[in-house]
This record gives structure tokens, sequence and C-alpha cells, in this order.
């Protein structure tokens, strides 16, 4: 009867181990599963207007970061720049294309975010300069900024950044949006609008040449209004994200070189985001430029990342970026 009560025990305490057993590799794996969630499974990239740069470079971009980092990416179209900061704000997306001076008034609760700071919106790192065109017709008789006024003009789709750049360039010719019949199109309307005889002008802020333009130079003989030297000057003062820029002679089909302005195209993430997720997205986009089918891509490389950028970096940029050696220029 002991032998038999002790091979029961013994029995009884090998069930036991074998159950606690268990219970620890359940924890082990749940604790895997729950290392694994930090990266999720997919990723929405907001981009601009299907007919300005964003959207195109945007579908580019997001194909590198599905096939470098296993993540499924989307680029989605939206409208641009101001929306798109909201949209990461509100946790509605994870990446998103931005203007460096949109997002840098986003963060300090100026222009559209007066009142209204946001703070869980970090960068990626800049990608190529964002010309400002005011695009017209040769026959306009439009020749200056001045001439705008009493025109209709297109200031771009309600949320974006080209907006802002409408109401900064009008300023500094000691002008407002009261002085235009201003028109909230995206590129499409806007080129649309000045082929069909409805609008004058529109800005237009977007790597050139923009494929909204470049349809309507199709049809019309484009027009790009200068920007007096004096008047860049003026702006970059106030507003330093602005740099002087200039719209090359047979773009569009113009015969001279086109003084105006620009911004930088940057792209921006939530950061909830985690270190590493970022990093392999920053790495997959830095190191892959040469799989960039667009024209912007030869602009889009690690040394001039960091360049325009007044938001802080995301900390799994920032760890790509200090380990390759890259800092800010001052």
């Amino acid at each position: 009867m002991k032998k038999r009560n002790l091979i029961f025990s013994m029995a009884l305490l090998l069930v036991l181990a074998l159950f606690l057993a268990a219970c620890g590799g359940n924890n082990e794996e749940g604790s895997a599963n729950e290392g694994d969630s930090e990266a999720p499974e997919f990723l929405s990239m907001l981009t601009g207007g299907t007919s300005g740069t964003y959207y195109p470079l945007g579908g580019a971009m997001a194909k590198i970061i599905s096939d470098e980092t296993g993540i499924e990416t989307t680029a989605q179209s939206s409208n641009a720049s101001a929306d798109n900061v909201v949209a990461l704000q509100e946790e509605e997306a994870e990446l998103a294309f931005v203007q460096t001076d949109v997002v840098a008034n986003a963060i300090e609760g100026i222009n559209s975010f007066e009142d209204n700071p946001v703070d869980n919106v970090q960068a990626i790192g800049s990608l190529y300069p964002e010309t400002i065109q005011i695009v017209t017709t040769k026959d306009s008789g439009i020749t200056s900024v001045e001439d705008l006024a009493g025109k209709t003009v297109s200031v771009g789709a309600p949320g974006s950044g080209t907006y802002v750049n409408a109401e900064q360039i009008l300023e500094v010719h000691g002008m407002s949006m009261d002085d235009i019949e201003a028109q909230n199109l995206d590129f499409g309307e806007s080129t649309g609008g000045i082929q069909d005889g409805n609008i004058d002008a529109a800005f237009i802020t977007a790597g050139t040449p923009t494929g909204a333009v470049e349809g309507l130079s199709a049809q019309v003989d484009v027009g790009i209004v200068p920007i007096a030297q004096d008047k860049v000057d003026a702006l970059v003062e106030e507003y330093p994200y602005y740099a002087g820029d200039t719209v090359s002679a047979g773009t569009y089909g113009v015969e001279e070189d086109v003084p105006t302005v620009a911004v930088l195209a940057m792209l921006a993430v939530s950061d909830q985001l985690s270190e590493e997720v970022v990093y392999d997205i920053t790495k997959a986009i830095y190191e892959n430029t040469d799989k960039i089918s667009h024209d912007k891509a030869e602009f889009i490389t690690k040394d001039s990342a960091l360049d325009g950028i007044g938001i802080d970096l995301h900390p799994g940029a920032k760890k790509y970026f200090d380990e390759e050696g890259i800092s800010a220029s001052e």
C-alpha cells in the first residue's frame, strides 16, 4: 500500500511539473507575441492629390517599405500637408507627406493650427524641394504677383500647404486673399479651370515638373509668374523655411528661367510607431532610392535628409542617421 501511494504521488508530481512547464511555455510564447505586436501588419501613408507629385512618389515609396520591412504599406490620396498632419494627430494614419513649413506651423500652433498645436508628430526625413509655381497662360496678361489683384486665382485645396504659401507670398507683396477672387481647388481642378477659362491663375506647390501643369502645357501655352528677387529675399527673411528657386527654361515650354521660391517636402510619422519600426522604414527609404521610379528620386539622399527639418526626429529615424554619421546642417 505504501509503495502504491508513493507511485501515485510521484505520478501526481510529474503531471504537475508537466502542467507548469506547459504554462511557462505559453507565457514565453505570449511574451514573443507581445514583442511582435509592436510591428503593425499594415501602414497607411497619406500623400496628396492624384495629379500632384506626392501621390505617385508615395506609391513608389510605399512599395519599397512593404518589400523591405514586410509591413504592407498603402499610399492614399488626400488634401495634402495640413490635412495630413491632422490625420497623424488623430491617429488616422501612420505616415504622411507634408511640407516642412506646414508641419513646423503645426508644432508651433500657428497659421492653420492656431490654438491647436500638434505634439505627436515627428520627422523621418526631408525628400526634395517643392517649388511654388504661380501658373497662368501666356496670353493672360499676368506677368507679376501684383497682376493677380482682382483675378480669379486658385490658392490650393482646403487644408493644403499651398494655401499658406499663397497667403505669405501675397503678404510680402502688400496683398491679401481679399485682393483676389480665391478658389480652393486641387491641382487637377486648378489646371482644368485655367484651360477652360474659369480661373486666371493658380498657386501650385509641388516638385517640378508637376503632372497637372504638364498636362495643361499640352493644351495651352503656359506662363509661370515670377517672384522678384527683393520679394524672395523678404520672404526668406520672414519665413526661413523658404529658399530661392527657379523653374528652368524648357519646363512646360517656358522660354526663360523663372525665379520663384520653394519649401521642402518631407515624410512625417506618428510617434505611436516604435523605434524599431521607424528605423526599418527610414533605412528602407534612404537605402533604396535607386528603386524609386520617379524624377524626384535624385533629390532623396541620406546626406540631405535632415535639411530644412524644424521638428524633432522620431527616435527610430535619429538612430538610423546617427549610425550613418549624418546630422542636420547648421
